[in-house]
């Protein structure tokens, strides 16, 4: 059986996938993922970017449509808001990391040639993706991680995570071995999706989350 999954019983992993020297070598491995189904109709894989001795990693859900045609992360509407947002807290935009939990985009097209939908991933999805967001801290060993929305939190902390439990709070946890510091928020697109007389009210909410995290790193 190949590690894609083509059978019913068979579990999706990347795992056989992962390995490469530092960064590079990850990313280059990342390009030859196919440990679960999602790489069929995406473009590309979507790995991460930013400072491999990055003090903070953000982690958000998958990568969208802009982002799966260009190859790189939050690039879209969401990422201009996460471009400015951590500025404003006092985050350096220098020294982060910005990743996903999934790195394939996942879509619905209700007719050929028509907008790709964003889908979001299954808790199998994530789990499969499970190797490269191990492997990504590993690496850039962050002081802290902001974990952008439930996706991220459930792929991090389990299935039992809601974000508006914890949204602001540092939590500290042991993750696949290695001790760490999270600060759980708000994906940035919910931002974007809030209705106009709401949407100044919840990128304040976002901002104020990451100066909690700017205030953690000091």
């Amino acid at each position: 059986m190949s590690p894609s999954g083509s059978g019913p019983e068979e579990r999706y992993t990347a795992a056989p996938f992962v390995g490469g020297a530092g960064l590079d070598g990850l990313r280059r491995a990342a390009a030859d993922c196919r440990g679960c189904p999602l790489h069929r109709d995406a473009t590309r894989t979507v790995f991460g970017a930013g400072s491999a001795d990055a003090r903070v990693m953000l982690v958000g859900e998958q990568p969208g449509d802009q982002e799966d045609r260009e190859g790189r992360p939050f690039v879209g509407p969401a990422g201009r808001l996460l471009d400015r947002a951590p500025a404003e807290a006092g985050l350096d935009p220098a020294d982060a990391y910005v990743t996903n939990a999934v790195e394939h985009f996942k879509f619905a097209r209700a007719e050929p040639r028509k907008r790709r939908i964003h889908k979001a991933p299954s808790r199998r999805e994530t789990t499969a993706c499970g190797p490269w967001l191990a492997a990504e801290p590993a690496l850039v060993q962050p002081e802290l991680i902001v974990v952008l929305g439930a996706t991220a939190g459930k792929a991090l902390l389990g299935s039992s995570f809601r974000v508006g439990e914890v949204r602001g709070t540092v939590l500290e946890r042991e993750i696949r071995g290695r001790p760490e510091r999270l600060v759980p928020t708000v994906h940035p697109s919910s931002v974007l999706r809030a209705r106009n007389e709401d949407r100044e009210a919840a990128y304040e909410g976002l901002v104020a989350d990451l100066r909690i995290a700017a205030h953690v790193l000091g």
